[in-house]
């Protein structure tokens, strides 16, 4: 590792900078670094007190890893460090407390994410991977149409087949936009196996059933009347028909409710089964994102590349996200830049498979973001979470970064 005295201040801004506590934790980075096609000669000792010296000196690198393993009290570090960072600053903490309360502090103002040591290089490499990610979409800001404050998110998610989790990820999604102050409903699209109300061990009625044989009552009162409610601020709308009994919906049916939902809604999160797509594509009319769930298998390589095409024609506007699901380190298929090449899109989030935290979910009838917080599973699907709002302009997307709340304080 280099001292950070060592090295002049760029003229031009930095793309990376990292400032560790120790060598093994420099030693992890430097090959993931330099993989990702970033200046490993910017891997500083000094942890978060020598990123705070050579920043106030420096223009402001803008990724930065900055280590927490030696702070007395990482909160006032943090704060210290928004001090000298720009706005957009793009930040990845390392640490030993394995807090709860810091994760979720850290995490709710904005920083990308926490990895508690010792550090698991495939983790390392994921959440690395993620927050470039996250700083294209947000550097791509000035091409797109930006979306106004407070507008409403519609969020279709599919599995590109059976078991890779679609539905946990749907409602896991749901959970957290309601968590964070936002109206928000999950619609159930499969008729007869739903499982969304299940995960919050809760029946969902007959709700979606009768929207559908009725479509033209579908308002606020009925839909007040049809959804079941897990937390304040999240509703469902689904069913448990009888295998076979309903009849297929009217022309229009779906568009009719999905527009009824997001006019009573802030933000919508359908579950599609895959099955359901060819049929029901003008459910994907009014989606502002659609979210692809795959694993890295061949077979889910050549559904994902039928798919998206299938999306790009039928909704070309709405911003793809590719999420690989229950992922083991070593033990896929496919390589997960082999992948990426085949579909010939980025895996915008790697979801690790965690047994344990999904059976501690399943326990305490909740979704695993609530139930077991910390996990890197829980982790992996806040940084989803995030990517909805990264094409937001104005105040809700960059006065929300984490140097804006941290200010706040």
């Amino acid at each position: 590792m280099q001292k950070a005295g060592n090295k002049k201040a760029a003229l031009d801004r930095e793309q990376f900078g990292a400032w560790v506590c120790d060598d093994l934790t420099g030693k992890l980075l430097a090959p993931i670094a330099g993989e990702q096609g970033l200046a490993v000669d910017m891997i500083f000792g000094g942890g978060i007190a020598g990123a705070v010296r050579a920043l106030g000196a420096m223009p402001v690198p803008e990724f930065l890893i900055v280590d927490l393993s030696e702070s007395v009290d990482p909160r006032a570090d943090m704060q210290a460090l928004a001090e000298v960072c720009q706005q957009e600053t793009m930040v990845l903490a390392l640490g030993t407390l394995n807090d709860v309360t810091l994760y979720r502090d850290l995490i709710g103002a904005g920083v990308h994410d926490y990895l508690v040591k010792p550090l698991d290089p495939a983790q390392l490499r994921e959440s690395v991977v993620s927050a470039l990610n996250a700083l294209a979409v947000a550097e791509e800001e000035p091409a797109q149409a930006q979306k106004a404050p407070g507008d409403k998110h519609q969020i279709v998610v599919i599995g590109v087949r059976g078991g890779l989790g679609a539905s946990t990820i749907a409602a896991n999604l749901a959970w957290d936009r309601a968590q964070g102050g936002e109206q928000t409903v999950l619609l159930d699209m499969d008729l007869y196996f739903g499982v969304s109300a299940l995960l919050f061990d809760l029946e969902p009625g007959r709700g979606l059933a009768d929207a559908l044989e009725n479509p033209s009552r579908v308002d606020g009162l009925f839909l007040e009347r049809a959804v079941v409610k897990p937390i304040d601020r999240l509703s469902i709308l689904g069913t448990e028909a009888p295998v076979g009994s309903l009849r297929e919906p009217d022309a229009g049916a779906l568009d009719h409710l999905v527009k009824a939902l997001s006019d009573n809604y802030n933000t919508v999160v359908v579950d599609l089964p895959r099955g359901a797509l060819a049929d029901h594509s003008d459910i994907l009319n009014s989606a502002t994102d659609i979210v692809l769930v795959t694993d890295f298998s061949l077979r889910s390589a050549r559904d994902c590349i039928r798919l998206m095409s299938h999306i790009k024609s039928v909704k070309p506007d709405a911003t793809l996200h590719v999420v690989a699901s229950m992922t083991v380190p070593g033990q896929n298929e496919v390589e997960d830049k082999d992948f990426e090449a085949s579909i010939e899109a980025s895996v915008a989030v790697s979801i690790p498979l965690d047994a344990k935290s999904l059976l501690m979910a399943s326990r305490k009838g909740t979704v695993i973001m609530d139930a077991v917080p910390g996990s890197k599973m829980s982790q992996a699907l806040a940084a989803l979470s995030r990517r909805f709002d990264a094409g937001t302009s104005g105040d809700k997307a960059k006065k929300a970064s984490w140097i804006g709340k941290l200010l706040k304080r």
